[in-house]
């Protein structure tokens, strides 16, 4: 096949700030109280959200923004008790291992060639266990935990293959690395003078399924298995001291993630010589097609969606589809041109338009079909939200059977609500992107940033207020840092 590459250029587009309409509450200028409710100690379990985890890393800055801190803040207005955190250390944490080994730190907004994108931003920090006092911890959140690790001591090692549970976030902190679990190291910490909880785990159970675009069935919890295990861990915290109170939060919605709206569907470019040669590779292909429609094996409507048609200007990128009618047998494989259903992942504009292992006669979108890791389709796009649908109904209910211990936080409606454009605080909006300076989201495209930490922390603080006739003082969300400006 003639070489192609060289007329394939990529970049991510960014789209603009959303418009608002909805000014959230100013803070209260009357004098803090508990309420109801004890803050003299609250206790922290989460999974990334709760822990800081931002930009694709766990660093300082992070982790001293997460909602749980300035939660934790503003209830020492009212008692002094002190948040301690297993303190990272690090300005730039770790994001993956760059050339020569050397650990690569967190993503920042690049501009090069025109093109903004997340680009490491330098060098960065491994992981190094945590050197404090374990007693004295509050907040027990760890990045990528579902409920399933929070139960189990392999979360903290040994790291070893046969482990694939561990996870280094928690073994630099466990009390018992390999004996200890998260959610009985979490109720340990409670039943040490613990007053209060924060709870928000699950996200993880859906969330690392959808992220390799729904392509290995492992990582998705079963609703069963989520309905026993968030019990299990709740029922850990409100069993372990009968007077502590709650507040739970519920998981978000797959629309309101800039990791799944950022590459376009049709974000690859082709000039007409090139695309003129592929149509013709895939002539036959496209025939046969047209063959398998008239003695009826597909449909008409199968056969237009299958037919690969690349034109001059931005193009649907091949790609595979097993949902498609398996035509293996008829030697033809289930693959089609991406359209405005599908949803792509942000880790394809790193390879998108690129050769598969260096060969220059497979081009990754072109003559060579993208992968299910980097797409969800509309099937697997349903499945996702399906059981996140799911999952919050099971938190819902597990808060409602212990209603006058628990609050839930829906922050699933409140974020909906920034994806509309509804949210801001004296006059400043939150926007569900990355864009600074109003983009609430990390540029991992995951993760809130500290400021929209602030936003969720409001949230929380909203309800807990709401709960026990509290007054815990609510945060100016635009004193806290979102996103760095991009840099050349």
């Amino acid at each position: 096949m003639k070489k192609i590459t060289r007329y394939i250029t990529f970049g991510i587009i960014i789209g603009s700030a959303f418009s608002c309409t909805y000014d959230f509450p100013e803070t209260p200028t009357y004098e803090p109280s508990q309420g109801e409710a004890d803050f003299s100690k609250m206790v922290v379990i989460g999974d990334g959200i709760a822990a800081g985890f931002m930009d694709g890393a766990l660093y300082t800055r992070g982790q001293q923004n997460s909602f749980a801190v300035q939660v934790a803040t503003q209830m020492e207005t009212i008692i002094g008790s002190g948040f301690n955190v297993p303190s990272i250390n690090s300005e730039n944490g770790f994001f993956a291992i760059g050339p020569g080994g050397v650990p690569l730190g967190r993503l920042i907004l690049k501009t090069q060639n025109g093109t903004t994108a997340p680009a490491p931003i330098g060098i960065g920090d491994f992981l190094e266990p945590f050197s404090g006092d374990k007693t004295s911890l509050n907040n027990f959140s760890v990045p990528n935990m579902t409920l399933g690790l929070a139960l189990i001591p392999q979360t903290g090692g040994p790291n070893v293959p046969q482990n694939p549970a561990y996870n280094p976030y928690y073994a630099r902190f466990a009390t018992q690395p390999g004996v200890s679990t998260p959610i009985g190291d979490a109720a340990s910490a409670l039943a040490n003078g613990g007053t209060f909880f924060t709870f928000w785990l699950g996200s993880s159970d859906v969330l690392g399924y959808a992220v390799g675009g729904a392509s290995n069935p492992s990582l998705l919890t079963s609703v069963s298995d989520f309905t026993a295990r968030f019990n299990a861990a709740l029922g850990t915290l409100l069993t372990t001291v009968q007077e502590a109170k709650g507040a739970v939060g519920n998981i978000p919605d797959l629309n309101v993630l800039p990791y799944f709206n950022l590459v376009p569907w049709n974000s690859l470019p082709l000039d007409a010589q090139t695309a003129a040669f592929v149509n013709q590779n895939f002539a036959a292909y496209n025939g046969g097609l047209v063959q398998l429609e008239t003695i009826g094996a597909i449909s008409a409507e199968e056969r237009a969606l299958r037919t690969v048609n690349f034109v001059a200007g931005q193009n649907g990128y091949l790609m595979s589809d097993e949902n498609l009618t398996d035509l293996t047998g008829f030697g033809l494989p289930s693959i089609r041109q991406s359209n405005s259903s599908d949803k792509s992942t942000l880790t394809l504009s790193q390879v998108l338009g690129q050769p598969v292992n260096g060969d220059p006669q497979s081009i990754r979108g072109v003559s060579y079909p993208v992968e299910d890791a980097y797409v969800l389709t509309t099937a697997e796009q349903n499945e996702v939200q399906s059981s996140i649908d799911a999952f919050n109904q099971i938190i819902q209910s597990a808060v409602q059977n212990s209603d006058s211990r628990l609050v839930l936080v829906d922050v699933k409606s409140f974020l909906n609500q920034v994806l509309k454009g509804e949210v801001r605080f004296n006059g400043q909006a939150l926007t569900a992107s990355i864009i600074p300076p109003n983009g609430g989201i990390s540029v991992d495209g995951i993760h809130p940033n500290g400021r929209a930490h602030a936003f969720i922390a409001n949230e929380f603080i909203e309800q807990i207020n709401a709960k026990w006739g509290s007054n815990i003082p609510l945060i100016n969300p635009n004193t806290v840092v979102g996103n760095d400006l991009p840099v050349n």
